[in-house]
């Protein structure tokens, strides 16, 4: 039997922006499968919330050919928009109604009317966990409640496609489990999703694939497992100190390479530095290098990580 696959339910080719005669998005290539959550990852400014705007036809875009749910977004944008959820970053709720009113609202938003509006809209707000105070205004909601109840809006009407712009940014973690759970029951039912956010352990955790982009290029794609191994990364040492490290303090030292350092919080001394390291014999040279400089605080070493990876991809951390 020949097997069939399904075609992406969002196919992003050669893309390009550009804004006040500046290219912010130059060649950005990659799909999302039916079923399957692909993560959006860049340091700040990289592109990604363009790439959503794009996407959910709030924006324009100057080269390129996109399809969202088989509909050419060019030629079928009333198509493309039926066939979405978003997600946006801001709040995106009326904070004077209820969960439960918000939700009747954006399910008819979708075309859904009386009680089938109504079944949408409890669902929803079961699935992020609100239904004991699904009566009571947003307003009253913490900051990681209006985040659930935003997700509960963006997920109306089991869209085909969802996009998630930094969609769980300040949320404690009772509603980012709630948050997870309910894009892994969309994900279950065939949507494709499409993640944007800065937290590399929730992308290694959730997504399937990631994209990282990087000044408005596609630097990396494939599964964490995947970036990791294109960054040729074998292992990575965690140096807390308790004076500061010179910029320099690992120069010279075979094997060994700073992926990020920086002081400690506010109320702490001391630096502290991850280091990509070739084989683990080198962490004792790095350890070495790091007390002859001031007290070693402590020293871990792991397997590199997503987080790792984009370091050595960008150079430069996500929030930068």
């Amino acid at each position: 039997m020949r097997h069939v696959t399904a075609p992406p339910a969002i196919s992003v080719k050669r893309l390009a922006v550009d804004r006040d005669g500046r290219r912010v998005l130059d060649d950005i290539t990659f799909d999302v499968a039916p079923g399957e959550v692909v993560g959006l990852l860049g340091p700040n400014g990289a592109g990604k919330t363009t790439t959503l705007g794009v996407l959910a036809t709030l924006l324009p875009y100057d080269a390129g050919e996109i399809r969202i749910a088989g509909h050419d977004l060019r030629t079928e944008k009333r198509a493309v928009r039926a066939a979405i959820g978003r997600v946006p970053q801001e709040i995106a709720v009326y904070p004077t109604l209820t969960a439960r009113e918000n939700a009747v609202f954006f399910a008819r938003l979708t075309g859904l009317r009386g009680a089938a509006a109504r079944k949408a809209a409890a669902d929803a707000i079961e699935q992020v966990g609100l239904e004991q105070r699904a009566d009571e205004p947003a307003s009253t909601y913490s900051g990681g409640m209006q985040r659930r109840l935003n997700l509960a809006c963006g997920l109306l009407g089991e869209p085909r496609v969802v996009l998630l712009d930094e969609a769980t940014v300040g949320v404690d973690p009772q509603s980012l489990e709630s948050i997870v759970a309910a894009l892994r029951r969309h994900k279950e039912r065939g949507a494709a999703l499409l993640y944007s956010t800065h937290h590399m352990k929730e992308a290694e955790q959730l997504c399937d694939r990631v994209v990282l982009i990087d000044r408005g290029r596609v630097v990396a794609l494939g599964t964490p497992h995947e970036i990791v191994a294109q960054a040729g990364l074998k292992l990575a040492a965690e140096v807390v100190t308790e004076r500061s490290l010179p910029e320099r303090w690992l120069e010279g030292l075979e094997g060994a390479h700073v992926l990020e350092s920086h002081a400690r919080g506010l109320d702490e001394t001391g630096s502290f530095a991850r280091v990509s390291i070739a084989e683990l014999a080198v962490a004792a040279r790095v350890l070495a290098r790091a007390e002859s400089h001031g007290a070693v605080r402590e020293l871990h070493v792991q397997r590199p990580s997503l987080h790792d990876a984009f370091l050595a991809l960008t150079g430069r951390a996500t929030r930068d």
